[in-house]
């Protein structure tokens, strides 16, 4: 599948096109600030971030705190996919406008970020963040696997719940028995961890590089059938929605999809989507004895989770299933909202790129954003 996605980077390459940039040279080349940060993780891993202090029109007069906004990517995404559309229509940018300090996490395995995700990557990301702007708490917001990755940190690390000041999920993913993309086919080998991982690799899954680039030439033939398949690969992984995307962005979309994961990641979704549970990792009944105290994966107390949190789903959304995300709704101790985008095509990366994405969804959440950054009690009351 991803072999096609891959070979439309090379076709679009044929035609002089070259979307795969540094991420901070996207930026500047607006007129933002941007930087990358390099952040060490307690198990001595190395992550990227990426950050646009303030906007294209300078710092703000007065000199005082910008609030931190943390935006983390989804599945195979990367710090990328919030910036992708340009200013006025990506995130990142909008926020920046806005007068937020943004800063854009890169998970592990991805293009900016290598080897596996674990227990100390968002910690280290949120210190971080906390540190160089001097502040006490931020806003979240995650797309996807940033909403996982977020549940699993707060329901794990409570002393974290002080530090974000909320959380605004969009596409949330945690229950997913009724995953309708292909991507559900994995679950029948989630149980077989040594296959899986001697078939794909203990480490990372389809990286952005040039083997894949190269092995699509052979993976996405030039006949018409095989162009349409390429061109819908996308769609049937997330669900169908044309009306929304943008065909001119789709050379500079996949310049930068997929980025990769760590292959662990992928296979964890498996076993979620044959459990129907969200739980933890499950090495098998022998390893997880050693590691859990208990011979099955436990299960993540949702209910520890104490972060005010926003839900923002759609009902075409193959990945974050609206039965599920209503089951993870109702788990939740301290849910803020559960929003509902209108358009019934709007899909999984829609979130990210669709055509009316401020009327259907950014609007309303820069609102709600708004609202939670600057109620009583945030380290930048000042600015108001």
């Amino acid at each position: 599948i991803y072999l096609h996605i891959a070979n439309l980077i090379l076709k679009y390459s044929s035609f002089g096109i070259k979307p795969i940039i540094f991420q901070p040279k996207i930026i500047a080349k607006y007129g933002y600030p941007a930087e990358a940060h390099t952040v060490k993780t307690a198990d001595g891993y190395l992550l990227t971030m990426h950050r646009i202090p303030h906007s294209n029109k300078g710092k703000p007069a007065d000199g005082r705190p910008r609030p931190p906004i943390f935006l983390q990517h989804g599945l195979l995404g990367s710090s990328a996919d919030w910036i992708v559309r340009g200013p006025h229509k990506a995130l990142a940018y909008i926020l920046s406008d806005s007068g937020y300090d943004v800063w854009m996490g890169n998970a592990r395995g991805n293009t900016y970020s290598r080897s596996h995700m674990g227990y100390y990557d968002l910690p280290a990301e949120i210190n971080h963040v906390l540190n160089v702007t001097n502040q006490t708490d931020l806003i979240y917001v995650g797309h996807s696997m940033g909403t996982t990755m977020f549940y699993v940190l707060a329901s794990t690390r409570p002393e974290y719940t002080p530090k974000i000041r909320a959380m605004f999920s969009l596409a949330p993913v945690a229950f997913m028995a009724r995953v309708k993309s292909p991507i559900r086919f994995l679950a029948p080998f989630a149980e077989d961890i040594d296959f899986v991982l001697n078939f794909l690799g203990d480490g990372e899954f389809l990286p952005q590089n040039k083997i894949i680039k190269f092995l699509s030439r052979y993976g996405c033939e030039l006949a018409t059938i095989e162009k349409e398949i390429c061109e819908n690969i996308i769609f049937a992984i997330v669900g169908f929605d044309s009306s929304q995307f943008n065909q001119a962005l789709l050379p500079i979309v996949l310049g930068h999809f997929p980025a990769g994961s760590s292959t662990k990641t992928v296979l964890h979704y498996a076993q979620e989507i044959r459990s129907g549970k969200f739980q933890m990792y499950d090495y098998g009944a022998e390893k997880n004895m050693k590691r859990y105290g208990t011979s099955k994966a436990p299960e993540y107390d949702l209910n520890a989770i104490q972060v005010p949190i926003s839900l923002h789903y759609s009902l075409n959304d193959w990945l974050a299933n609206v039965d599920d995300v209503k089951l993870l709704y109702h788990r939740l101790p301290n849910t803020i909202g559960k929003y509902r985008v209108s358009l019934p095509q709007f899909n999984h990366l829609d979130f990210l790129w669709a055509n009316d994405i401020e009327k259907l969804l950014f609007n309303n959440l820069l609102y709600l954003i708004n609202k939670e950054a600057f109620r009583p009690g945030n380290s930048t009351d000042s600015r108001l």
